[in-house]
């Protein structure tokens, strides 16, 4: 197998923070053939410790890196993949409706930036517990050049596969689930009381 895979993943919300974290998936998938990966994380501390730990596997690269600002060439790989670190982007967000602008903003970096990357006709894989209707209009978005497909797993509990495809197509409703991310929270509608309690004694016009 000859794609080229940049891993960008966190197990849970692991102290290495945004990026591979300790996680072996890696490492599974050079198992599984993948020879050319690499991986990447903000923390030095991380890297230099999975650099030691796999040095035997000399297919598997790690390098400390920002993925709101990759260092990487334009097109340079098949496969971007992230496990978590988007969600651990977002774990501070309270109300997965309204996210808020610094979130919005902090994943549009990164999602533009995995599209710089990707190889025309290559793909992002996301593995997430986020349900479509939160996460899946944050990728639905024109700019990043990419058509979208999810595949739900599990039973009772439920995590998502999400699959990016550069140089797809979006359709038309998730060009309309896109556009609604930059919509403005809806106002609560006014509560509208039947009777005016102060005006009123429902209570003596029972008759029991």
């Amino acid at each position: 197998m000859m794609e080229s895979v940049c891993a960008v993943v966190s197990q849970s919300f692991l102290e290495s923070g945004k990026g591979c974290g300790n996680s072996a998936l890696s490492y599974d998938l050079f198992q599984l053939g993948y020879t050319d990966i690499t991986s990447i994380d903000y923390s030095t501390e991380c890297i230099t410790s999975m650099q030691d730990y796999y040095a035997h596997c000399p297919g598997l690269r790690w390098a400390v890196m920002d993925a709101r600002c990759l260092t990487f060439m334009d097109e340079s790989f098949d496969v971007v993949l992230e496990k978590g670190t988007l969600d651990s982007m977002m774990v501070e967000e309270t109300d997965p409706w309204n996210v808020s602008y610094e979130a919005k903003v902090l994943l549009d970096q990164v999602l533009r930036e995995v599209s710089r990357v990707l190889k025309p006709g290559g793909r992002f894989i996301s593995i997430t517990f986020a349900q479509p209707h939160f996460r899946k209009r944050h990728y639905a978005q024109p700019a990043y050049g990419w058509s979208v497909h999810h595949v739900t797993y599990g039973s009772g509990f439920h995590y998502f596969l999400y699959v990016m495809r550069k140089g797809g197509e979006l359709s038309p409703p998730e060009l309309a689930l896109g556009q609604s991310l930059h919509l403005r929270p809806s106002t609560p509608a006014p509560v509208c009381y039947l009777q005016d309690s102060d005006s009123e004694d429902f209570l003596s016009t029972i008759e029991l």
